[in-house]
């Protein structure tokens, strides 16, 4: 361990209960996107009582929180602070009980599946202990806390709401996730590391009719089954094997009774690349089949293919992932690894786009180790381990808590330690 890192990370054992209890008290209250009021109010106040120069709503709930120390690098860090519309079936005593009325006017479940609660937890802790080291490092840290990840819109909002007015401009921007693998592990990776994720809703038309008389029908139900059946050869058949695409048809809806051949169907689906050109290549055979299917299907109008959601493909700048791995290597030692590239995606990336500057983006082990090894060995971990958005996720609080802060400290000290 370097010297300012080991100045910084002293403070851990005494800030560690503290950081452990906002974690749970984060899990237990989760927030959906843009509504994030609560969570963003605990970091906001953790971070002012540091000392930190502290801006609320931005792009609605944001937090971005500025500690000067003097002339160096600026480092920015951030964490993403939103959950997920699902029940919470962990079984922990601090598990979230959490609703929200839903738009049918119903009760909807909320929990923190993805982790973010972590998140927030972990640059809370780093923010705290860079501000009680100062004479360790010399820069400026900025924690910025985003809203409305899971939708896609959180990093755009803050954008537009005066992000790059409001904090000064960085040189890196560090950003980390809790994914399914042992606690204590951390895996960086230079270039792709997360998918462009493209969600689109496709209403094809018919004629509708009696069950009972097809004839005078154009049934949409049989042409969205025709879609669904081609749009599986535009991975087999479409794409070189050596390019990863995901194509998921999740939601097909049609009609409301079995002897009713109805005038419309409407699906839902996502696609996952990791390129520009692959993306519109696949975009582009997407719209080919639908509308293919609905001419040959004799279809009275044509369909209409909307893009519900977005994400940007995230590939980590060369040059800082090079560094940060250096320092995880030397800190954590064999617990650094290579990250293997993700199908989830991200929208942190639009935040270090809209400076102009180069960031780097990793991952945090999270999982029992001895439970994830167990799993490895009997060849049961898609079975066993929980993954990320799974009712039953919820990181190990011991050592994914100190990892995280760690991992965020030693990264921002890359910099800032000169």
């Amino acid at each position: 361990m370097s010297d300012p890192s080991r100045a910084v990370l002293a403070g851990l054992d005494s800030a560690r209960p503290d950081l452990e209890d906002l974690y749970r008290d984060l899990h237990r209250h989760p927030e959906l996107g843009l509504h994030e009021r609560r969570t963003a109010a605990k970091a906001a106040e953790a971070l002012r009582d540091c000392g930190y120069q502290v801006t609320e709503g931005v792009g609605g709930t944001g937090v971005v929180a500025v500690l000067a120390n003097g002339d160096g690098p600026v480092v920015m860090a951030r964490a993403d602070m939103d959950a997920l519309p699902v029940r919470e079936q962990t079984g922990l005593p601090y598990a979230s009980t959490a609703t929200v009325p839903g738009a049918d006017g119903t009760d909807q479940p909320v929990m923190h599946a993805c982790g973010h609660d972590m998140h927030v937890t972990c640059l809370v802790g780093c923010a705290r202990l860079l501000a009680g080291a100062k004479d360790a490092w010399r820069g400026t840290f900025v924690a910025l806390f985003q809203p409305s990840e899971e939708n896609g819109d959180g990093a755009d909002a803050m954008v537009a709401d005066g992000l790059t007015d409001l904090a000064p401009r960085p040189d890196v921007v560090l950003a980390q996730h809790v994914l399914p693998y042992p606690a204590g592990y951390v895996g960086t990776r230079a270039g792709s590391v997360l998918s462009a994720a493209d969600s689109l809703r496709v209403t094809v038309y018919g004629r509708g009719a009696h069950g009972s008389m097809p004839q005078a029908a154009v049934d949409p139900v049989v042409m969205a089954a025709m879609i669904v059946v081609r749009l599986q050869t535009v991975v087999s058949r479409e794409v070189a094997a050596t390019d990863p695409v995901v194509l998921t048809v999740g939601s097909i809806h049609a009609g409301s009774g079995p002897n009713v051949i109805p005038d419309r169907a409407v699906l839902q689906l996502n696609v996952r690349t990791y390129d520009d050109a692959t993306r519109a290549r696949v975009l582009d055979a997407v719209e080919r089949i639908v509308r293919a299917e609905c001419q040959a299907s004799g279809a009275p109008r044509e369909p209409e293919i909307e893009k519900t959601a977005a994400f940007p493909p995230t590939v980590n700048d060369e040059a800082p992932t090079r560094r940060v791995a250096a320092a995880f290597s030397a800190y954590f030692g064999d617990s650094a690894r290579t990250l293997d590239r993700q199908t989830a995606s991200e929208d942190m990336s639009e935040i270090p786009k809209a400076f102009g500057v180069p960031f780097t983006y990793w991952g945090v082990g999270c999982t029992d180790p001895e439970r994830y090894e167990r799993a490895v060995r009997e060849g049961t971990t898609a079975a066993d381990i929980p993954v990320n958005h799974s009712p039953a996720f919820a990181p190990v609080i011991q050592p994914t808590l100190d990892t995280g802060v760690s991992a965020m400290a030693v990264a921002a000290l890359a910099w800032l330690a000169g």
